[in-house]
């Protein structure tokens, strides 16, 4: 809140004193990074892509999972909710369309594990035919797709935090999911200089809907 304050994303909320957030402190466990690679150099240059689930409760829309899509350079995030993994092929065109509407290019290296909703023969395909590079990672070390691993477990923190906050019910977690991904992208991140939104869109976001 200081960053965004200091940058002067907040407006007429920088005035507002807010307590500290116990839920919040009590899910930001981390583990220490594995390293630090290469960065993107400009957006759709690398995207990273993993899904999450299933989770114990199915959300309220039906879904069981969670897709997440990183763009590398800018840090920008795109989640679609999915109540079965085979959806995963579907969000991923639903989200080539999306990128390339907003950004008038195309993606150009796609790095995922190697779990079977990546591995269909219709995946490849559509890989082939968009002359996407598709990078998989080696099995048992998430550590090589760690941007979108990162994202993921802040995503879920975040949403706990939030039901948590609001005593909402764990069949949230999906509107919960979809509201952290929305903020992740307004706020500032320690690994670039600004917001994901500013080097995605090249404007600042607007935060006027976001209330304390």
């Amino acid at each position: 809140m200081t960053r965004l304050a200091r940058e002067g994303l907040l407006g007429s909320l920088a005035k507002v004193n807010l307590p500290t957030c116990e839920p919040c402190m009590e899910e930001k466990a981390r583990r220490k990074p594995f390293g630090k690679a290469k960065r993107a150099t400009h957006p759709l240059e690398l995207v990273h892509s993993n899904i999450c689930g299933p989770m114990n409760v199915r959300a309220r829309h039906g879904a069981f999972y969670f897709l997440t899509f990183i763009d590398d350079y800018s840090c920008y995030g795109s989640v679609y909710l999915l109540s079965h993994r085979s959806e995963a092929l579907d969000c991923f065109k639903r989200f080539l369309a999306e990128v390339e509407n907003q950004r008038e290019m195309n993606l150009k290296v796609l790095r995922t594990d190697k779990g079977r909703e990546y591995l269909s023969w219709q995946f490849k395909r559509l890989c082939e035919d968009k002359e996407i590079i598709w990078h998989l990672t080696i099995p048992y070390t998430p550590q090589q797709n760690g941007v979108v691993g990162r994202r993921d477990r802040t995503l879920q923190e975040m949403a706990k935090s939030m039901m948590a906050q609001a005593n909402l019910l764990i069949s949230f977690w999906g509107d919960a999911i979809l509201t952290t991904a929305y903020i992740l992208n307004r706020v500032p991140s320690k690994s670039i200089p600004s917001t994901p939104y500013e080097l995605w869109y090249g404007r600042k976001p607007n935060l006027e809907d976001l209330r304390p």
